[in-house]
């Protein structure tokens, strides 16, 4: 058997392996949507306190004829969406300064690590009250989850490069700004993919938590308004469509992985 025949066979167990994969995910997941409908119908569990898939859709419908609920839906997107990018943009201009000021780094590393362990849902009520309940301060709410820890991933990111490459542009008569831009960032293109991946699920936890505080409208708000007036359908329904923007958004980044990676 010749070497292009073995490789032929290896892609197509790869490939089978795969559909495999997707199949049994696709599969499991209708399983347990059959179940938890047979479940509520039959009375083993309560339709009221569980819903049930059938009621979920149901109230689906209702809610985008009356509710506004796509409304909701897009004021939630929108505020991840600003602070994921300010999340970013913010955590590159501190991670580069830190790099270029090694001193600065050295002075703010524990403040860094405290701040970046200190539990955020205590933050949203300082927030609202220094800021006022607007989508401003989810915004802030929503960076300020992620923002310390996608500092200390990028600066750690920073430290991995190979020093040999770093001692080559210098060799050669670069400056720190050529390291950089020529060495640094360039390779610290995984690090920043592989952080944004995490960043955008942690920037929706944020923008959900000030949404149960501070919001008029949004899936945050939709989920405490419906649990002070027990209905729990329009709960369920907001957090699948959690659940679902941050599968969305999670798969956009991992493409972008990797067509990079390509």
């Amino acid at each position: 058997m010749n070497k292009s025949l073995l490789q032929e066979n290896y892609i197509l167990r790869e490939k089978r392996k795969k559909q495999f994969i997707h199949s049994m995910r696709i599969l499991l997941f209708f399983l347990f949507l059959a179940l938890w409908e047979i479940s509520a119908r039959l009375h083993w569990i309560d339709s009221f306190i569980f819903s049930s898939p059938s009621k979920i859709l149901f109230t689906f419908r209702e809610l985008t004829r009356h509710q506004h609920l796509f409304s909701h839906i897009g004021i939630t997107l929108a505020e991840t969406l600003i602070s994921f990018l300010l999340v970013i943009l913010l955590s590159l201009l501190v991670s580069v300064s830190l790099w270029l000021f090694p001193r600065l780094s050295a002075i703010l590393e524990p403040y860094l690590v405290v701040l970046n362990s200190l539990p955020k849902s205590a933050l949203a009520p300082l927030l609202i009250v220094w800021l006022g309940a607007n989508m401003r301060t989810i915004i802030v709410a929503g960076m300020s989850v992620a923002i310390f820890g996608s500092i200390i991933s990028l600066y750690t990111g920073f430290h991995e490069i190979d020093p040999d490459e770093l001692k080559l542009i210098k060799t050669l008569g670069g400056t720190q700004r050529h390291q950089l831009f020529k060495v640094v960032l360039p390779a610290s293109v995984p690090y920043l993919l592989s952080t944004m991946k995490v960043n955008i699920g942690l920037c929706l936890v944020g923008v959900v938590i000030g949404e149960f505080i501070g919001a008029r409208k949004g899936l945050g708000y939709l989920i405490i308004y419906s649990s002070q007036v027990f209905k729990l359908d329009w709960m369920l329904l907001s957090i699948i469509l959690l659940c679902m923007i941050a599968m969305g958004l999670y798969a956009i980044l991992n493409l972008l992985e990797k067509h990079y990676t390509k």
